[in-house]
């Protein structure tokens, strides 16, 4: 699962993973540093359990709190709908005083037709972008120089 391994590549004594199926959205107002995971289901839609609690996200108050944010997708079975819930929940949280990092590269590794994922000018995704179905292979490269680079924009956020 990628709620592990982030939790491994970045240290078990500083993560504390949670289920958004078992714990409320509220409880992001116990930390300054939130990770958040969300996988793409059908044609573009929210999983259950995220969807049973998005009426609750455009509320919650993020201001001056550090977000970053990964997402679980298939590039070939939903080639047009690629990683939409993790643009869906970048839109839901932009704008709430949040602080942004672990954008991700849109590089030649994917292949899909659109996604709401990605940056305006379409070279990075939101965040972290795995696909567990075509791309499995990738995944732990993938979250391991995802966390680096998270460690070093946290280091140099710290540093400002």
């Amino acid at each position: 699962m990628a709620a592990e391994k982030i939790q491994h590549f970045l240290s078990a004594d500083l993560v504390e993973t949670h289920n958004i199926k078992d714990v409320s959205l509220a409880h992001t107002g116990n930390y300054d540093i939130l990770i958040f995971g969300i996988s793409t289901w059908d044609y573009g839609e929210l999983q259950e359990d995220w969807e049973s609690q998005w009426s609750q996200v455009a509320g919650l108050d993020l201001s001056g709190k550090i977000v970053a944010l990964y997402g679980l997708g298939d590039q070939e079975g939903y080639s047009d709908w690629f990683q939409d819930a993790l643009g869906m929940l970048h839109d839901a949280i932009d704008g709430n005083g949040v602080v942004r990092i672990g954008f991700w590269p849109n590089s030649d590794d994917y292949e899909f037709n659109a996604s709401k994922a990605l940056t305006a000018d379409g070279s990075q995704f939101v965040g972290l972008a795995l696909d567990e179905d075509s791309q499995f292979d990738l995944t732990e490269q993938r979250v391991q120089t995802w966390c680096a680079q998270l460690l070093d924009e946290l280091e140099a956020w710290a540093g400002q």
